[in-house]
C-alpha cells in the first residue's frame, strides 16, 4: 500500500493507467486526483478553476487521426480510455488518464500550419514530441496496446529507473510505455 503527500490518504494501485485514492477525506473533498508519474505517487489538488497543478492551467493531449472511429478503438482498447464529449465527424475526448486526449480528424496530405510546408502523413513519422504511458506492467501493457493496432518498435530495455517500450499507433505518432522500478526517475536525478 503507498501513500499520498501530504495527507496520507490510503492509495490502491489499479492495473491499468489510473491510480485511486482510497479513505482520503482531502482528496475528496477538494476534488484531487492521484498522480503517479515519475517516482512515489502524489496528490494533486484538482479544482476546475485552478488547473491539476493549481498553476491555473490544464494541460490537454491533441492528437490528428484520419480516422475517429480507428483511434477510438484504438486508445479505448489499448489504454482503457473512454469516450467523454464527441465533436461530430471532427473529433472525440477521450478521458480516463491524468489529462484528456482530443483525437482531432485531420486529412491526409494537409498543411499542418501555415507556417511550414510540411503535410500530416500518418505513416510512421518522427517528432520530438510525444506521449509517456505509465502502466504497472509493461509486458501486458504492450501486448494490451499490440492486440488494440500499435507496433512495438523495440523490444523492453530495462534501465536504472525502470522499463521502456518503444510505440507507434496505427498513425504512426510514437509514443512509449513506462513502468518505473524502484525511485523511477529519481534514480538517475543528480539531486
Amino acid at each position: 500500500m503507498k501513500f499520498c503527500r501530504p495527507c496520507d490518504g490510503s492509495l490502491e494501485a489499479t492495473t491499468d493507467l489510473k491510480v485511486r485514492v482510497v479513505g482520503c477525506e482531502a482528496a475528496r473533498e477538494f476534488g484531487r486526483v492521484v498522480t503517479e508519474g515519475f517516482g512515489p505517487a502524489e496528490c494533486v489538488a484538482n479544482p476546475v478553476e485552478q488547473g491539476r497543478s493549481g498553476s491555473g492551467m490544464d494541460f490537454l493531449v491533441n492528437i490528428d487521426v484520419d480516422d475517429l472511429e480507428k483511434a477510438v478503438r484504438f486508445y479505448s482498447n489499448a489504454f482503457g480510455l473512454r469516450v467523454g464529449r464527441r465533436f461530430g465527424a471532427f473529433g472525440a475526448e477521450m478521458l480516463g488518464g491524468p489529462a484528456p486526449i482530443y483525437l482531432l480528424v485531420k486529412k491526409a496530405g494537409t498543411v499542418a500550419s501555415d507556417a511550414s510546408s510540411q503535410t500530416r502523413a500518418y505513416e510512421r513519422h518522427w517528432t520530438p514530441t510525444h506521449l509517456d504511458f505509465v502502466v504497472g506492467d509493461i509486458d501486458s501493457a504492450v501486448e494490451k496496446a499490440v492486440v488494440a493496432g500499435a507496433r512495438l518498435e523495440k523490444p523492453v530495455a530495462i534501465h536504472k529507473w525502470g522499463k521502456l517500450a518503444l510505440m507507434a499507433d496505427p498513425f504512426g505518432h510514437g509514443f512509449c510505455l513506462v513502468q518505473f522500478l524502484g525511485r523511477g526517475y529519481d534514480e538517475i536525478a543528480d539531486r
